[in-house]
């Protein structure tokens, strides 16, 4: 009975309001903030009654996308991911089937060379990748 009787004291003011901890009161702010206020006297009047239905509006918008975030959005990336790795094994599988680069037919209109490319031997484009790409330089 005592230590009620001292945390009571601990936290009320000299001239008698009691202060709450700040976890409680927080809490209080936060369970009240989603209820619709009422409205009484002047304050009941058009300009108010419609900020308070904007603010449930934005109140049920934030949660419809932020569930539409979380279920929807979430699970649509994975797929997505999933699908292109699959892809991307694929590919690859399929181009080791391929002859090796040096074999395959080169034709005409693949690597025009009409002057040297300003950085490297001259050759090479700038996204140039040695697995993928193949010039003979001989056939020029």
């Amino acid at each position: 009975m005592f230590q009620r009787y001292a945390l009571q004291r601990a936290f009320t003011l000299p001239t008698g309001y009691a202060v709450t901890p700040p976890v409680r009161n927080t809490v209080k702010r936060r369970l009240a903030s989603t209820e619709m206020p009422k409205l009484k006297g002047a304050a009941d009047n058009a300009f108010n009654r419609e900020r308070i239905a904007v603010r449930q509006h934005a109140a049920a918008s934030s949660d419809l996308w932020r569930k539409l975030s979380i279920y929807v959005a979430v699970p649509c990336l994975i797929l997505g991911s999933l699908n292109a790795r699959n892809l991307w094994v694929e590919h690859w599988e399929h181009w080791e089937t391929l002859p090796p680069l040096e074999e395959r037919i080169e034709y005409d209109y693949m690597n025009i060379r009409t002057k040297k490319f300003p950085w490297g031997d001259g050759d090479k484009t700038l996204f140039w990748n040695d697995k993928v790409n193949y010039h003979n330089k001989n056939k020029d």
